[in-house]
């Protein structure tokens, strides 16, 4: 079984590799890969943009899900609990384009509304986990720290967020993964990032144009992901990660 579990990861690598070699190939015969580069101006800009609003939302959204996380984790919140989470889940089934209509309206064009669609929509996954997360801490460790004479917010601290800090990482990833394939979608709203790109792609017909946009938007979730991971890594104590 252990050999099985080795395998099949450096085997999905090699994978992965050979599809992105397949590809590259593929676009430098085409001629799409020269259509790309000629709007690396473009690009670089609009990364710069993409990233700017990924990382303004995603922060904001980290924060604000951990502490309704919080919140709904503690069960003395007693009726108002569900009311909350029921809230939070409301605010991620509205469609995303009904979400940036909706902010538009209220805060007009720009960076703003896009800022407030892209929390909502990567709000649920964080405050998910990190409910799910602090619900599994074991009762006697919790109880142990209170013999110990810790307090409700040592025993948080010290205690619960450490061990929950493995499920959180793993909500926050997903988080923003979604977050960095929905930016795209503030162009619509006039909030720039590589979305003016695809869908100026998509309105002249240019498949050149188009992968310029949708394959750093690709390699950006990529990379965030595996800085995720490195981080769910390092970040987790040694004895209560189960990837170390």
């Amino acid at each position: 079984m252990s050999l099985l579990s080795a395998f099949v990861p450096k085997t999905l690598r090699l994978a992965s590799y050979a599809l992105v070699f397949a590809l590259g190939l593929w676009a430098q015969a085409s001629g799409t890969l020269d259509a790309m580069l000629s709007y690396s101006d473009d690009i670089r800009y609009l990364t710069i943009q993409h990233l700017q609003l990924t990382a303004i939302s995603g922060a904001i959204a980290i924060v604000l899900g951990i502490a309704i996380g919080i919140l709904l984790a503690r069960r003395s919140l007693g009726i108002l609990g569900p009311v909350l989470a029921q809230i939070v889940n409301l605010g991620t089934t509205v469609p995303t384009l009904a979400i940036l209509a909706l902010a538009m309206t209220v805060l007009g064009l720009g960076a703003p509304p896009a800022i407030f669609g892209l929390t909502v929509l990567t709000l649920l996954p964080v405050v998910l986990n990190t409910t799910a997360g602090l619900r599994s801490v074991p009762e006697p460790l919790i109880d142990a720290a209170r013999g110990m004479g810790m307090t409700p917010m040592q025993i948080l601290w010290k205690v619960e967020l450490p061990y929950a800090l493995f499920v959180i990482m793993a909500g926050i990833r997903t988080a923003l993964a979604i977050n960095i394939g929905t930016v795209p979608l503030a162009f619509l709203i006039g909030g720039g990032g590589l979305g003016e790109l695809i869908f100026t792609g998509i309105d002249l017909m240019e498949p050149g144009l188009l992968l310029a946009g949708a394959i750093p938007t690709a390699l950006l979730a990529i990379l965030v992901d595996a800085l995720g991971s490195q981080a769910q890594y390092w970040l987790v104590p040694k004895g209560i990660n189960p990837l170390r």
